[in-house]
């Protein structure tokens, strides 16, 4: 793909931020931008030629992607034009003069037309993602959640067809539920999220209450027993994989981690007195305890070694500090800077912030640690279909096996109910005593 230049990544930055794109959505806009650029360099069209843009609207509409990422694509090149004080012809609104007029214009400016081609873009719907966002965020959700619900709103979007907000109905709900069963063939837990989102849309959103939802095909949620490897298996691919990966699957084998708790570890979240390692803010925004392996304790100092290097390189450049969460910025302005909010796992490159013009330190991507297990489970060629969660399972199928109680194991790996650790029986062999016997002969 060809490169854009940091100095117009920069102009372009300081647009979305004059233009008021939500910040969560900047990194899409510069997506479609770099996209723009690659296109018109492959099939020879200038970038600043409004004429491009509706190649390359239609290039997108080749490749089947939704109305709503056209609609994005749209509004980040339009950005790009206005850096340049370029104004597309069928961009621009003539004032009406009468009635007639004014309905014409309310019709057309719904429509955004290419090459006789029209794509139906309502803009009521394009605060319901900046409101969706807000939602999520006042009640202290995952980013995570923001992005499935945001997909599936944009999912059940396009099903309707942009169809009006106020005209929206459970009859559409239902509709796209079983077209998602029927037509689609998703997994019973992808209609239970997409539900979810719904349900969540109309009432924070639309402020509409979500009725009953009878007669909705379901498909059958089957018993989902977890893969679990070996403890030969799990040697073979630490043994596969490079530093920093190796130390990342250890700690999610020999802690029973999820990946993103592991990439989320701070220096402050060890305790190497006490041989504990506390995790903040896990799934369901729960803490607990978990003892720290002896084996790999020499590694883990190494890695802290390691941190105290690069922080020392980091504040020599006068860089802002970590990434840091919710108004703990606010309340302690250097806390990002200290050495104990230090990321265990730090990315390897700083991030530039646009809308502060600052330089910060985030933590290792999750993408990057599940490329360097799926490569390394391929080298080892194993039978079993193994990613960064299977260590997790392994970790608990192991200590059950090891007869430890199931209601420690809920606690280690952080289950509110412990019919969600239950599931783990099923991943070892049951062990029938032929007599049974009282408590006081045993």
């Amino acid at each position: 793909m060809k490169k854009i230049s940091q100095q117009l990544l920069k102009q372009f930055d300081a647009q979305l931020i004059t233009n008021r794109i939500p910040s969560e959505n900047h990194n899409f806009f510069r997506k479609w931008l770099r996209y723009y650029i690659d296109f018109c360099s492959k099939y020879d069209h200038r970038p600043k030629n409004t004429e491009s843009l509706i190649h390359f609207i239609n290039k997108l509409r080749e490749k089947r992607q939704s109305k709503q990422q056209q609609k994005q694509a749209y509004d980040a090149i339009l950005i790009f034009y206005k850096m340049f004080g370029i104004h597309p012809k069928w961009h621009e609104k003539p004032s009406p003069k009468n009635r007639f007029e004014k309905e014409d214009l309310s019709i057309r400016e719904q429509t955004v037309s290419y090459n006789k081609n029209e794509v139906v873009f309502d803009n009521n719907w394009k605060y319901v993602y900046t409101g969706l966002s807000d939602e999520i965020k006042v009640r202290h959700y995952s980013p995570k959640t923001f992005k499935a619900y945001s997909i599936w709103v944009s999912k059940f979007q396009n099903f309707v067809q942009s169809k009006s907000l106020e005209e929206l109905s459970t009859d559409d709900v239902k509709a796209f539920l079983t077209f998602l069963a029927v037509e689609q063939h998703i997994s019973a837990s992808s209609q239970n999220q997409a539900f979810n989102a719904l349900l969540f849309f109309f009432r924070n959103i639309l402020k509409k209450e979500f009725g009953r939802i009878d007669g909705v095909v379901r498909a059958k949620r089957k018993p989902y027993i977890p893969v679990v490897l070996s403890r030969q298996e799990i040697d073979f691919i630490i043994g596969k994989l490079r530093y920093p990966y190796d130390l990342i699957v250890k700690l999610l084998y020999g802690c029973g981690l999820r990946l993103s708790e592991c990439m989320n570890i701070r220096m402050n979240n060890f305790n190497f007195d006490t041989g504990i390692l506390t995790i903040h803010d896990g799934k369901g925004k729960k803490d607990r305890t978990l003892p720290l392996p002896e084996t790999i304790l020499s590694d883990l100092t190494c890695q802290v070694d390691v941190v105290k290097k690069l922080h020392r390189q980091d504040l020599k450049e006068d860089y802002s500090g970590v990434f840091m969460f919710d108004a703990i910025e606010r309340k302690y302005k250097n806390a990002g800077k200290e050495f104990n909010w230090q990321w265990f796992f730090p990315a390897k490159e700083l991030t530039y912030v646009p809308e502060t013009n600052e330089y910060r330190r985030s933590h290792l991507h999750n993408r990057h640690v599940q490329k360097a297990i799926k490569s390394a489970v391929n080298r080892v060629q194993l039978t079993k279909r193994a990613t960064a969660h299977t260590f997790r399972h392994s970790f608990a199928s192991h200590l059950l096996q090891a007869n430890y109680d199931i209601r420690t194991i809920q606690e280690l790996l952080g289950h509110s109910d412990v019919r969600t650790t239950m599931i783990y029986t099923h991943t070892v062999k049951s062990r029938t005593l032929k007599e049974s016997k009282s408590p006081l002969d045993l």
